[in-house]
C-alpha cells in the first residue's frame, strides 16, 4: 500500500538544548565577546563617519548659508546618534547574555536554539507527542533525542 495514502508529511519545531559543561560555556562566552568587540567596532567607525561627513560639510558651508549648515549637521549627528543607540542597545543585550551564561551552573539544560524537522503522522498516532521533540547537546554531540521521532 503506497503511505502517502495513509500517512501525512508535516514540520514541526523542534527544540535544542545544551547541556552546560566549562568548554560550553567558554565558547559561547567567546563568541558573545566577540560580537561586543565587532560592535565596538562598528561603534568607533560610525562615530568616524559621522565626524568625517559634519567635518566635510563645514569646509563646504563657505558657500552655503549657515542656517542650512546647521540644520545638515543636526540631521547627521541625529542619524549618527540613532545608529548608535541601537548598536548600544544590541551591545547591552550581549552583556545580559554574558551575565546569565556565567551565572549557569554546570549540568544544567539550556535552550540554544529551534529547528524544524519533517516527520509522518498516521491515522491513530498522537499528534501532541509527535509535536513536542527535543535534541539535547552536550559539547556540540547529540546526547539525547526526547519525544516521539
Amino acid at each position: 500500500m503506497d503511505d502517502t495514502q495513509t500517512s501525512l508529511l508535516l514540520k514541526r519545531p523542534v527544540v535544542v538544548k545544551a547541556i552546560v559543561t566549562s568548554r560550553w560555556k567558554a565558547e559561547v562566552l567567546e563568541r558573545l565577546k566577540a560580537q561586543i568587540g565587532q560592535l565596538d567596532a562598528q561603534i568607533q567607525q560610525l562615530d568616524l563617519q559621522g565626524q568625517r561627513a559634519i567635518a566635510e560639510l563645514q569646509k563646504q558651508s563657505i558657500s552655503l548659508p549657515g542656517s542650512q549648515t546647521s540644520q545638515q549637521v543636526e540631521s547627521i549627528q541625529s542619524q549618527v546618534n540613532q545608529k548608535k543607540s541601537e548598536l548600544l542597545e544590541k551591545k547591552n543585550q550581549f552583556l545580559q547574555q554574558i551575565q546569565q551564561v556565567q551565572q549557569f551552573e554546570l549540568e544544567q539544560e539550556v535552550f540554544e536554539a529551534q529547528m524544524e524537522s519533517f516527520f509522518r503522522i498516521e491515522k491513530g498516532e498522537n499528534l501532541i507527542k509527535k509535536l513536542n521533540v527535543e535534541i539535547v547537546l552536550r559539547d556540540g554531540v547529540v546526547e539525547d533525542i526526547r519525544g516521539e521521532i
